[in-house]
């Protein structure tokens, strides 16, 4: 049955409800902090910024008490393409003029700047893919939603519709495991139908064989939940009234001031070991 379980590989979109001091911060705090992080290990451009960048989330998994092996468990599904990508770096990145070849294949070259190049990319990926994932666990549906709120309430002030914008974000990062659970059901019925599912491992293109019948039932799936989910939302009168009002109330507290600049801390670290 491991190959139906597509759910089991995605982790972006899944919140854990667990008693940690990440969970008991002020969700503004997180999403600042969450967000510094991701762009500091987004715009570094050394081997150190990143190493830190990835030592900073697995000490915040760990504050977190997310499970080790369940957060790199969603570094999988994306995997073969960064390996793609990065085998491309190696062939294609810029190169010092004088820079003598490490590896020669007829006309294939590998250069000592290629194959840095192709560990920074996958390190970077690795360490975004994390962050996202850290950022999914510890903040639910709720707390994003009026975290952004919040944090974008200024901006509706020139006619900007946050809380649309707000949503849709949402709805996109949500609508990961949905993706995940209806394409293990396709593939379910149709293996019950007799397809092939049982391919062993390495054989990548009979498993791309097997994802492409995936495609179309799977758009369509989604068509169809997006539209009930937009005929729920026009029944409880979503867009009536511009201003909403919520009975979640969000409280400031010192230790979120305290995250707040520990996250600006290690985001500058991460810059400055970059430069």
């Amino acid at each position: 049955m491991h190959n139906f379980e597509f759910l089991r590989m995605v982790n972006i979109g899944q919140y854990l409800p667990l008693n940690s001091i990440l969970h008991r911060l002020d969700a503004r705090a997180r999403i600042v902090m969450y967000l510094l992080i991701l762009m500091a290990a987004t715009f570094t451009a050394q081997p150190g910024g990143l190493l830190f960048a990835l030592l900073v989330v697995l000490v915040l998994l760990r504050i977190g008490r997310i499970p080790l092996s369940f957060a790199l468990r969603g570094l999988l599904p994306p995997l073969p393409f960064l390996l793609i990508l990065a085998v491309l770096q190696v062939f294609v990145s810029i190169r010092p003029p004088s820079a003598l070849p490490l590896f020669e294949f007829g006309i294939f070259k590998i250069y000592a700047s290629g194959l840095v190049s192709a560990g920074m990319l996958l390190l970077r990926f690795c360490v975004l893919i994390l962050a996202l994932s850290l950022s999914s666990f510890t903040l639910s549906t709720s707390e994003m939603i009026h975290g952004l709120e919040s944090l974008l309430a200024p901006f509706s002030r020139f006619g900007l519709p946050v809380h649309d914008l707000v949503m849709v974000l949402q709805v996109t990062i949500r609508f990961i495991p949905f993706l995940a659970i209806a394409a293990e059901r396709i593939a379910k019925a149709q293996a019950s139908r007799g397809a092939e599912w049982g391919v062993r491992k390495g054989k990548i293109f009979q498993r791309v064989r097997q994802v492409i019948p995936l495609i179309v039932p799977l758009f369509l799936t989604s068509l169809r939940r997006a539209e009930t989910m937009a005929l729920a939302m026009d029944a409880r009168a979503y867009g009536s009234t511009r201003r909403r009002t919520s009975m979640y109330t969000m409280h400031f507290a010192w230790k979120d001031a305290a995250a707040l600049l520990l996250g600006a801390g290690c985001a500058s670290v991460i810059l400055i070991l970059g430069v």
